[in-house]
């Protein structure tokens, strides 16, 4: 089976390459890791102590932040290393300021393991919810590297639980311990003999939670907002939008519009913003423009939606009409703002815990979507009430940091 797998990611590697040339995202993969192991030369050397984090994506970084922090702080004498799968992680976040070295994880072959962990040397590992590299938890493991998976998540449709899994299930043996979100995970993972799980809940509430804290204030969107009601969309596709732009074009109450797309590709935010009838402005053309003049305001920029989701009073979290679902709800959810989504969030633990709760409202079709705005926007209480629902629920779940750094 090894065999057979090294043989599929190399055959990976070489068709990538291929795809690269027609595909500006694949192209962003390939190149990317072409300079890994020459920054690894350059930003460590051999007597550097590190720790290294693997984040898949961009949200798995978010949820990781908490307690690559904490470790940061435990531990200031090392270098954190930290590695992204996909460019939508890399590329929005290649300059943070927690990790000391940020690259690209190369792919699983055995080459690029022995190489990469020979480079970082590193004295523990963290993997970030999911992704699960055989070679390199192999080789983890036979460098007796302690090596934990924080906020992870099982599901019993996962290769490991199946008959055929045992290639998968040994991987896992690489694992000091896992921390896992909920006692479901627990016990699928005590089916295959693993003992060494802890459940800490979700690193997510810790990272949310700790925005508060933070200065959110953007002087634009105050502006435009301009003690408005204001519905702010967060993340939304096409198939978002063409229900949202139809209600915003209909409604007659005086209310504010502010939409932040998961593709902020130019035809894109082009085509949206000549569907909407009312008076619209973009994020790249607000300058020089009496911004509460505007009903809506379409953000063609990246890394400012979290910040904006503090001036909601309603927000419509996009992803709900696709595969695999909804994107993050926690976000506005600190914020004590109602959410709206689609209906695929059956994925999400903590949507179907704040739909059952109320705090979320599923819609999926337009007339749903009409009612649940008009709801929200004509019932002050009810408003509140939901939004009170989500930021407690928030508070409730915080703590998985403080669990996983005790065990460490």
């Amino acid at each position: 089976m090894l065999f057979l797998y090294n043989l599929i990611v190399q055959t990976v590697d070489f068709l990538l390459k291929i795809l690269a040339l027609f595909s500006s995202k694949i192209k962003l993969f390939v190149d990317g890791r072409k300079l890994v192991f020459s920054t690894l030369t350059e930003k460590i050397i051999t007597s550097d102590k590190t720790i290294w984090f693997h984040a898949a994506s961009l949200g798995e970084y978010e949820q990781g932040l908490p307690v690559i922090e904490k470790i940061k702080t435990k531990y200031p004498n090392h270098k954190i290393v930290l590695t992204f799968f996909s460019p939508s992680g890399y590329e929005v976040r290649i300059d943070n300021t927690v990790a000391d070295v940020t690259v690209y994880l190369p792919l699983d072959t055995k080459k690029n393991v022995k190489q990469f962990l020979a480079l970082v040397h590193p004295d523990m590992v963290f993997f970030i919810k999911y992704e699960y590299w055989p070679n390199y938890l192999n080789e983890l493991r036979i460098l007796e590297i302690p090596t934990y998976l924080i906020s992870g998540v099982f599901r019993e449709n996962q290769m490991f639980f199946k008959w055929y899994g045992g290639f998968y299930r040994k991987a896992l043996s690489t694992f000091t311990c896992f921390f896992v979100q909920n006692e479901s995970s627990k016990n699928l993972l005590r089916q295959i003999g693993k003992t060494n799980v802890a459940v800490s809940g979700d690193t997510r509430f810790d990272r949310v939670v700790s925005i508060l804290e933070n200065d959110n204030s953007l002087d634009f969107i105050s502006n435009f907002k301009n003690d408005t009601l204001t519905i702010v969309v967060g993340s939304s596709w096409p198939i978002d939008e063409s229900l949202l732009v139809d209600f915003i074009n209909k409604t007659t109450k005086k209310i504010k519009f502010i939409i932040a797309p998961h593709n902020i590709k130019t035809e894109q935010i082009q085509k949206l913003k000549n569907s909407i009838s009312k008076k619209s402005v973009l994020f790249s053309e607000k300058e020089n423009k009496n911004l509460a003049d505007f009903d809506v305001f379409i953000i063609d920029a990246i890394g400012i939606l979290t910040k904006i989701y503090s001036y909601a009073d309603i927000a419509y979290v996009g992803g709900g009409f696709g595969n695999p679902g909804i994107h993050n709800i926690l976000e506005p959810a600190t914020f004590s703002v109602p959410i709206v989504v689609g209906p695929n969030f059956s994925h999400f633990s903590e949507a179907i815990a704040l739909v059952n709760m109320g705090g979320c409202v599923s819609i999926s079709n337009k007339n749903e979507l009409f009612d649940a705005f008009s709801n929200l926007m004509h019932n002050d209480d009810i408003r509140q009430e939901k939004g009170h629902i989500c930021s407690t629920f928030v508070q409730m779940n915080k703590g998985a940091t403080n669990v996983i750094m005790k065990s460490i």
